[in-house]
């Protein structure tokens, strides 16, 4: 990547504003009153440019976001989704001390057996370069005094029609935790009186970062009855939860068949 003197020079201005901002909020309370009335009418005038490029910077990045038919999936996928509450703002957009089996928007249930219900869900806005979903999901677990928590996602329909033993269900998923964080996808499918089930841990998920990961379902491993498939869900479930806060930045489910050896 070729070096572009002004750009680092203009990063490097920025970046000693802000440390300067930072040295002046610290110490406001030494300030007298004349030069603490500039200062703040400069600090308002600062917020208001500041708050119309993050507008336009949202909207832009919003707008210029792959859409899901351009991402790459492995060959022969005939099925790909992502779930509504990543693509388009939630009604309700999150869910405060939620009771156990309550539904958020048509795809979304939480399940969980903590009396105090200490736990919040809230869609956020991704904002990052590098996200290509417009919102994502966080969780946010408090005083947790229960067993088990997880979230379940309803898959539609279009992903069981013509659905075989010979396909794999992939799931490309990036999350982000505050503290560590045992996860687990568990892919269900219901096939007449029957819920064929696979569970798969969530690995390399460091606290702080955005962890990138690719999970597989093989349905071979199961014995499902091709004929008789009713209904398809995904459980996202949090093991031993604590005080946390998870963030679901994306999820894209397709599925491929298996190649053929």
């Amino acid at each position: 990547m070729a070096f572009r003197p002004k750009r680092w020079i203009d990063r490097v201005l920025r970046q000693r504003a802000e440390a300067q901002w930072a040295r002046l909020s610290e110490g406001g309370a030494g300030l007298r009153s004349g030069r603490l009335r500039y200062l703040r009418d400069e600090a308002a005038a600062l917020r208001q440019s500041l708050d119309r490029f993050l507008l336009q910077s949202d909207h832009r990045l919003a707008t210029s976001r792959a859409g899901l038919n351009d991402i790459a999936l492995p060959g022969g996928t005939d099925w790909r989704w992502r779930p509504e509450f990543l693509s388009a703002p939630g009604r309700p957009s999150g869910l405060a001390a939620p009771e156990n089996a309550t539904r958020m928007g048509d795809r979304v249930t939480i399940w969980h057996d903590c009396p105090h219900r200490a736990l919040i869900l809230r869609q956020v806005q991704n904002a990052r370069a590098t996200d290509l979903a417009t919102h994502g999901l966080r969780v946010e677990v408090m005083g947790f005094a229960g067993d088990f928590l997880s979230m379940s996602i309803d898959l539609p329909q279009a992903a069981l029609q013509g659905l075989t033993r010979n396909h794999i269900i992939r799931l490309e998923s990036v999350v982000e935790v505050e503290r560590a964080q045992e996860i687990y996808f568990r892919l269900n499918i219901g096939n007449g009186p029957n819920t064929e089930e696979l569970l798969r841990h969530l690995g390399g998920v460091v606290p702080g970062r955005a962890c990138q990961n690719v999970t597989e379902f093989d349905l071979a491993l199961t014995e499902m009855n091709e004929k008789r498939l009713g209904k398809i869900w995904l459980d996202v479930i949090f093991e031993k939860p604590q005080m946390n806060a998870v963030t679901i930045r994306e999820m894209i489910l397709s599925r491929h068949p298996r190649a053929q050896v």
